[in-house]
């Protein structure tokens, strides 16, 4: 795929989509309502609201406000989405900590996406992390948070879902953010 052709690939990050029972969409359903904006190449990834696509809109605050309000009123629930270019995503990956990601078998790592008006700045000062346990770090563009597998359990990484500013805030595992980049690189 050509640098110009990158430059029109989306990606779109679901807050609350299938996740304890509520807002439960089919990917086949979520392909078509991103279809119907003539959004074209569109491809979901897993259940939890991932959907590369490709847009001649290149205002990220138009798109999202597009696709928020299509999702709202086609699935009936209040959509907040997270909307990155290739671009973007691009410097997230790059932007990770040295060693972010590095070592699968002791540690899982979670890529904390922001939306609008959140800033990585203030975020982490919220995130709070158990010595010994967690480790978070703010980027450029997003937050980077590692837990140590043998101890998972004492992490608190869940706590973040109780702030005030999650609502703010989408998570994605280092492996299915992996995986969209790459997606967004084949589609």
């Amino acid at each position: 795929m050509s640098k110009k052709d990158l430059s029109k690939k989306y990606l779109a990050l679901l807050r609350g989509i299938n996740v304890g029972g509520s807002n439960i969409i089919k990917m086949s359903d979520l392909k078509k309502c991103f279809e119907s904006l003539k959004l074209t190449d569109v491809v979901t990834y897993i259940q939890s609201g991932n959907v590369v696509f490709t847009s001649d809109i290149n205002d990220k605050n138009k798109l999202t406000g597009n696709i928020e309000k299509a999702l709202s009123k086609t699935f009936n629930y209040t959509a907040k989405v997270v909307v990155i270019s290739y671009k973007d995503l691009k410097k997230i990956m790059d932007d990770k900590p040295d060693g972010f990601g590095s070592k699968p078998a002791e540690y899982r790592y979670d890529v904390i996406f922001l939306i609008d008006p959140l800033k990585p700045k203030e975020a982490i000062k919220k995130v709070k992390t158990k010595e010994g346990v967690d480790e978070a770090y703010a980027g450029r563009m997003a937050l980077y948070f590692s837990r140590l597998i043998a101890k998972a359990a004492q992490s608190y990484l869940p706590k973040v879902v109780s702030l005030p500013e999650y609502k703010f805030m989408t998570i994605r595992n280092w492996n299915t953010t992996t995986k969209l980049l790459s997606l967004m690189e084949k589609n």
